[in-house]
């Protein structure tokens, strides 16, 4: 440049009367002294990339850490908004941040790999934690030359491990453009999110959207709340002489485990178990082998379904022996009993607006000893486990009802497509579809944030299968999947019941 302006400076604090250069097979740069002694070494000022053998964390004690900073564009080295690091929490996570909001997140790490990456080769990389001393690091590995892989993060927030095999790879990226899912808190607390899934986002069962019109929308940011008040949170208000049932787990399996969670020295699942039901503040836990135990207070974030891979996380909810504001599940059964036979009696009421000469039979229905017989038939039932219902349902007499594959659901509606769509009710939509042999048929999409669990999804099937009249539709089968529970009617192409009470009221 002709002017000894000072273009870059390692700013280096030892003095020596010596000093050498060297750069690395792994490309460190480095600077020691006469007796080798390392006086500075670029792996210790990391910019965008992690090479091999080089080490990115965080040391609790002395307050340093050593994080990547992407470029801030792609012809511009300056320091960006993105940086990738590791937590001192444990079990640690490795983070991207995106100024100061969390941007991605890998999962815990099990000493092995970060469990919120299952197809993550952990060959090439290793997490060290050591409580004692406070630090948490990161390093890539190169086992014995036999492959070169370097980690960088895009000036546009994306991490990506690449690898030379006669020609440069990506084999590993996060969050991957193509997966939404992996942005940090895209459903927001107590969502949980499914890339697989039409819309992506849901509420945890037991919750429901805090604000059904964004969430329609498909703004989740903001999330879900409870739908009904835990027990163990009644018992605080309750006198001692009253008995309040305790709260109960539910099971969700294949799971990117939520952030911030409470590591416990406990090292038996039963006793992780205990402990969270035992303290009201405890929302969820998970035990994974390779950890241990782990709890979570504050609100459930960033948790995924995952495709494959993934761990059993369990929710705490309401006791499902009783149902909503402490009406036990019998009770609520009656009442669905109570609601189809009103159902049954004003069909008949239109029936007899709109042709007369059938006023003589309809006197003679008995609907009382059809509501008795149905109420009978529940009292006869027993609610199934969640894990044997399918079995019980193909074994039931009662129940003609096919079940159908969700595929041949999703195919006859097009992927619940809008044009598609009959209506909207309390439960979920309902969508017009044709199956392969040419059948029209009315799915009924069951939403998550309907409070209709399995043993009400059941007792449906049951009881519109008994309940077989001219002026209730057909229940054609049924489809579960994971979430999923999907009702098939037969689609009847007349006009809504709005047309019909017109016709009546104009007689």
């Amino acid at each position: 440049m002709g002017k000894k302006n000072t273009v870059w400076s390692t700013n280096v604090m030892a003095k020596s009367n010596y000093s050498a250069a060297l750069l690395s097979d792994y490309g460190n740069f480095v600077l020691q002294d006469r007796n080798a002694n390392i006086l500075w070494e670029s792996f210790d000022e990391p910019t965008d990339t992690l090479l091999p053998n080089m080490t990115i964390g965080v040391n609790m004690k002395t307050g340093k850490k050593r994080n990547l900073i992407s470029w801030k564009g792609e012809d511009d080295p300056s320091f960006g908004s993105f940086v990738v690091g590791v937590t001192s929490e444990t079990p640690p996570q490795l983070f991207t941040w995106n100024g100061l909001s969390r941007y991605w997140r890998s999962g815990q790490w099990d000493k092995t790999r970060f469990i919120g990456i299952p197809t993550m080769d952990n060959t090439y990389y290793d997490v060290q934690q050591d409580i004692v001393q406070g630090t948490s690091n990161y390093t890539n590995n190169n086992h014995n030359n036999s492959i070169f892989g370097y980690t960088f993060i895009s000036f546009e927030g994306t991490l990506k491990a690449v690898w030379w095999a006669n020609h440069w790879s990506t084999y590993w990226e996060a969050p991957a453009p193509t997966k939404p899912c992996e942005i940090y808190g895209k459903c927001g607390p107590f969502g949980v999110c499914n890339q697989s899934s039409s819309p992506i986002c849901r509420c945890l069962e037991g919750f429901k959207p805090i604000s059904d019109e964004e969430w329609n929308r498909g703004n989740w940011t903001k999330g879900c709340l409870r739908e009904l008040e835990l027990n163990c949170q009644k018992s605080a208000s309750t006198a001692a002489s009253t008995t309040v049932r305790k709260d109960m787990f539910r099971k969700m399996s294949e799971m990117k485990l939520p952030d911030s969670a409470d590591y416990l020295l406990i090292n038996d699942e039963e006793r992780c178990r205990s402990w969270c039901l035992e303290n009201c503040s405890c929302l969820a836990y998970s035990y994974v082998n390779a950890i241990g135990c782990m709890t979570w207070s504050k609100d459930l974030l960033d948790t995924l379904q995952l495709p494959t891979g993934g761990e059993d996380l369990f929710i705490r909810l309401v006791d499902t022996s009783a149902g909503a504001a402490g009406v036990p599940t019998r009770t609520k059964l009656i009442i669905s009993v109570s609601t189809i036979s009103g159902i049954i009696l004003f069909g008949a009421g239109i029936s007899l607006c709109a042709l007369s000469n059938w006023r003589g039979k309809l006197r003679k229905m008995t609907i009382p000893s059809l509501f008795r017989s149905v109420a009978a038939t529940i009292r006869s039932e027993k609610l199934p486990r969640e894990t044997s219902w399918k079995e019980q349902m193909k074994e039931d007499d009662a129940s003609e009802a096919v079940v159908y594959d969700f595929d041949s659901i999703r195919l006859a509606t097009d992927n619940f497509d809008a044009k598609n769509k009959l209506g909207q009710g309390g439960f979920g939509p309902v969508y017009k579809g044709k199956l392969s042999d040419g059948k029209e048929i009315a799915a009924k999409r069951l939403s998550s944030s309907s409070g209709q669990g399995i043993a009400e999804f059941k007792n449906e099937i049951l009881l519109i299968s008994k309940l077989q009249h001219r002026n209730l539709v057909k229940l054609l089968g049924y489809c579960t999947k994971r979430e999923e529970k999907i009702l098939v009617y037969e689609y009847l192409p007349n006009k809504s019941l709005d047309a019909f009470l017109l016709v009546c009221l104009t007689l």
